[in-house]
């Protein structure tokens, strides 16, 4: 279906192409650079009536456009939108939940895979030759067999996550704000009680003031030196110092991480370690997630303008309706 008034959509930044072809189907489409607010010209300031996008959206960005309605946002993780000001303006923010969920889930498998297996650097033995000149690559120290997993932020992704650990049999756990009594899990009040219950500790917690540097110095110190941390949630919730004191001293055994605090960059402490497997933030980076994501990007962008109601509103503006 489309609109015969066809409403004006910001994409700042980058999208996927596929996001931006389906926008383009509906609705007058404007590019610009970024969200920085001296971009918006007077013009543009009273035609844009939705955003699609995958960058940080300041409270300032959405002061300059008066008749915004809506911020269609690319991934599950929200963080760089000020809910509460878009909130308090009655606009509502969108993101794209549960369809990379399992792709997220398979990667923090198979970065605590290669962590404990020690797999990439199997592989870099087996292309240095090393094999051939030196015999097998040696026994890993560590295995899954009778490991336990604490999950940090037992949603949707946590969720995938732990069926997967169940898979292995492996005992369960998690730490979530509040506990969830549907599922099966140990819950744990605090996370430096979860850390001290397991030895393994997977972070799929959204971030935000309230998961800022949650994984600290005392959450390493509980999980030990056997312990192992996998994050594929989002850099800002580990206090990275500690992170790498911690893997440079033995406080803990290894890590896997596809995020960091001030992403792209990794420090170079991080990676001069040989105890970690890194990967570029690339957990639901598969061609098949990436046009599941941009559909419903831009289907809740439709959804909101065609039906008056959005597909996936974040709950802090699940409320807000569209104006008269």
């Amino acid at each position: 279906m489309i609109m015969r008034d066809r409403p004006t959509i910001l994409i700042p930044g980058s999208l996927p192409n596929e996001a931006v072809v389906r926008i383009a189907d509906h609705f007058e489409v404007v590019r610009v650079d970024s969200t920085d607010p001296r971009l918006i010209t007077e013009e543009l300031a009273h035609r844009i009536r939705g955003i699609g996008c995958g960058a940080q959206v300041t409270s300032q960005f959405i002061d300059a456009l008066p008749n915004l309605e809506i911020i269609a946002s690319l991934g599950v993780g929200y963080d760089g939108i000020d809910v509460e000001h878009t909130s308090r303006k009655g606009v509502t923010v969108t993101n794209t939940p549960d369809v990379l969920s399992e792709e997220v889930a398979d990667t923090a498998i198979g970065l605590l895979i290669n962590v404990v297996r020690e797999l990439p650097k199997a592989e870099a033995w087996l292309r240095d030759r090393r094999w051939q000149k030196q015999g097998p690559y040696p026994p890993t120290s560590r295995t899954l067999r009778g490991r336990s997993v604490g999950i940090f932020g037992l949603g949707r992704i946590g969720e995938c996550i732990a069926r997967r650990i169940e898979a292995f049999g492996l005992p369960v756990s998690y730490h979530n704000r509040q506990p969830r009594s549907d599922l099966p899990y140990s819950y744990y009040g605090t996370l430096a009680q979860l850390a001290a219950s397991v030895d393994t500790l997977i972070a799929v917690a959204p971030g935000g003031p309230s998961t800022y540097k949650a994984v600290n110095a005392e959450v390493f110190t509980a999980l030990g030196s056997d312990g192992i941390f996998i994050n594929v949630g989002r850099g800002s919730t580990v206090d990275e110092e500690a992170l790498i004191a911690a893997l440079q001293n033995g406080t803990i055994g290894a890590a896997g991480l596809d995020v960091y605090a001030n992403e792209p960059h990794v420090p170079e402490d991080l990676l001069a370690l040989d105890n970690v497997s890194l990967l570029p933030h690339v957990a639901a980076a598969s061609a098949y997630t990436r046009a599941a994501v941009a559909n419903l990007l831009a289907e809740n962008l439709i959804s909101w303008f065609i039906g008056d109601r959005a597909l996936t509103p974040v709950s802090e503006t699940a409320h807000v309706r569209r104006r008269n």
